[in-house]
């Protein structure tokens, strides 16, 4: 399968983007087009900027604090327990957090949560189906494919920015 990809400088590193011949977006990474290939295995990556142009502005303005929130074309992926979570994800507000408990309860599966972790692990989309947004019970900043450190940099972000 063939898909294009941009990757462009914000405040908090590369970030790439992957979009289908439809435009809509298949994944994102913080780095390279190398990171984006490993969230993509089954993609030929080929760079092209203007096809993701949309994300690129949309992800820009959210590190800019213009947007808290991404209206873009999401190409249908992953199981449906995934698109269960990934869709509560997607309702955490800006600069909140839930944990996996919350978010296992919030989909009508209370006894889910290390299955909740699981799909967040496996979300294309980081950032724009805010996976970052989710803690352990805890508090702790676990689970991130890009590292607690910068997690924790992106919540800062948002906080910064009240609602």
């Amino acid at each position: 399968m063939n898909a294009t990809f941009d990757t462009f400088p914000t405040a908090f590193g590369a970030f790439s983007i992957a979009v289908n011949a439809e435009g809509a977006l298949l994944g994102t990474a913080f780095g390279d087009a190398r990171a984006l290939q490993l969230r993509l295995p089954a993609y030929q990556l080929s760079q092209d900027a203007g096809r993701g142009r949309d994300a690129r502005e949309q992800v820009l303005a959210f590190f800019a604090g213009k947007r808290r929130t991404f209206q873009l074309a999401m190409a249908q992926f992953g199981t449906e327990f995934q698109r269960l979570v990934w869709a509560e994800l997607g309702r955490i507000p800006f600069s909140e957090t839930r944990t996996y408990g919350e978010i296992a309860a919030a989909i009508g599966q209370p006894q889910a949560a290390r299955a909740v972790g699981r799909a967040n692990a496996l979300n294309p989309v980081c950032l724009i189906v805010p996976c970052h947004r989710v803690i352990g019970a805890n508090g702790a900043l676990t689970g991130f494919a890009f590292g607690a450190a910068l997690k924790q940099r992106l919540l800062d972000h948002e906080r910064a920015f009240p609602n």
